[in-house]
């Protein structure tokens, strides 16, 4: 578990996602005369993270029922119905908070 925290994958994304909410607090610094900043990134940076995580539950949920359909295949149909169900919800989810992430 440590070792994946550390993994060059992780640290990428961390650097990029740290890296992406410095610049967004400085391009919004500037406030245009209504009082709004200028680039608002806040919903784009929520949709980035709302559609990066919604991928990664969705591979893992992935990842899980095949390597389950491959230890039983006796089962892989109730799994693989189990997989979809759980990943049309997960998509669902993300819809909805990407709608909600938009209309902000």
């Amino acid at each position: 578990m440590i070792r994946s925290l550390f993994s060059t994958r992780t640290l990428t994304a961390v650097a990029a996602v740290a890296l992406t909410a410095l610049l967004a607090d400085v391009a919004s610094a500037q406030e245009a005369s209504g009082g709004h900043a200028l680039i608002d990134l806040t919903k784009y940076f929520g949709a980035g993270l709302i559609t990066i995580g919604a991928a990664l539950g969705i591979s893992r949920l992935a990842a899980a029922a095949y390597e389950s359909m491959a230890r039983q295949p006796e089962v892989a149909g109730s799994i693989s119905t189990a997989m979809l169900i759980a990943a049309a919800l997960i998509e669902g989810f993300t819809f909805f908070a990407l709608a909600i992430c938009f209309l902000k």
